[in-house]
């Protein structure tokens, strides 16, 4: 065939496969975010594979902050912005931002930030700090990355205390590429907010230090006038992404990452049948199906509680489901849910428990 000709046909179906994709995720329930043909992870479903890998050394960033070097054999590449599913030897599934350098085969670096049950805790963090030692073998999943740094010519990224670590490999990155780059870096002291001294080698006067105990809250208003085409980043506490999110210029939105479970938005009452026990439970405005199913059936498993592990999965028998995970397939969502966000989109579910 004709060397035009060849290209030609290389185009065509270059272009067929880009209108593919595109209307695959514009149809997918959560657009922008598409659904996938594969879930990402999830509990011995062999979705992601597991692996062994060894904490090899031990660190502390700053205080109440452990970083962990973890090595094993052909670890897959990962981008800024990637997490790993760890699979703690409890059996929790908790979800850490690699912070440490893509470049550097076989080896991953993740930090946690010990939180303890009166402030939100549910057990993981502690899991790491006390049991998570040089020597000690563990399963990891993934890198996934559900927050990537899309290219640009600049960046404004915006962290809060330990949401620093997914943010510190982007601004390694922009800095790498020449791109215009800020980070405003919030914590409650100097002393609690790891990578501070990297970060401000790395940046310098472009890192702005915004510590609790010494100037309160930042004053994110700058944000209203960030030129078109600045990627504008955001991890941390809820209350910081949404003054993030509220001071952005009208009809943009930043990039945002959280691993925290997240309040039922704009929730309304609901009945959940569990069929098999022949119960039926009421589902309130403010809470997860999960909480309430668990007041009937203490037993039932879960994991992360923020729709990443699939542990928590359930088959739907009736009713229609406002799936709100990151994890099932447009084909699972048919007929099961994952009850720790998911909703029902109508007055009653019923499920085979």
């Amino acid at each position: 065939m004709p060397r035009f000709a060849t290209v030609a046909l290389a185009a065509g179906a270059a272009l067929l496969v880009r209108r593919a994709v595109r209307s695959r995720m514009t149809s997918a329930p959560l657009w922008p975010l598409p659904s996938l043909e594969e879930p990402v992870s999830g509990y011995g479903r062999g979705a992601t594979v597991p692996r062994r890998v060894l904490v090899t050394g031990r660190a502390v960033p700053a205080e109440g902050v452990v970083e962990l070097r973890l090595e094993g054999e052909r670890l897959p590449s990962w981008e800024p912005g990637a997490h790993l599913d760890l699979v703690l030897p409890s059996g929790r599934i908790r979800q850490y931002s690699l912070c440490g350098d893509p470049a550097q085969p076989d080896v991953y670096r993740i930090a946690t930030r010990l939180v303890e049950e009166e402030r939100g805790g549910r057990g993981g963090s502690h899991e790491v700090h006390e049991q998570l030692h040089e020597g000690v073998e563990i399963e990891i999943r993934g890198p996934r990355n559900r927050f990537p740094l899309v290219p640009s010519p600049a960046y404004v990224f915006v962290a809060g205390g330990i949401g620093i670590t997914p943010v510190l490999p982007m601004a390694r990155a922009a800095e790498a590429a020449g791109a215009e780059w800020r980070l405003v870096y919030c914590g409650r002291s100097r002393a609690s907010m790891p990578y501070l001294a990297e970060l401000l080698r790395l940046g310098g006067e472009r890192v702005s230090l915004v510590v609790e105990e010494e100037s309160g809250h930042p004053d994110l208003s700058f944000l209203g006038s960030v030129p078109d085409g600045t990627a504008v980043y955001c991890c941390g506490p809820e209350g910081l992404m949404d003054a993030v999110t509220a001071a952005m210029p009208a009809g943009r939105a930043p990039r945002l990452e959280r691993f925290s479970a997240v309040a039922p938005a704009d929730g309304t009452p609901f009945e959940v049948e569990l069929r098999r026990s022949g119960r039926t439970v009421a589902v309130a405005a403010d809470q997860s199906v999960l909480a309430a199913v668990r007041e009937e059936v203490p037993g039932l498993m879960y994991s992360c509680a923020q729709g990443f592990c699939g542990t928590c999965r359930q088959t739907v028998l009736e009713g229609r489901v406002d799936h709100r995970d990151e994890l099932l397939t447009d084909a699972e969502r048919a007929d099961s849910m994952l009850i720790c966000v998911s909703r029902c989109a109508g007055k009653k579910l019923v499920l085979d428990l």
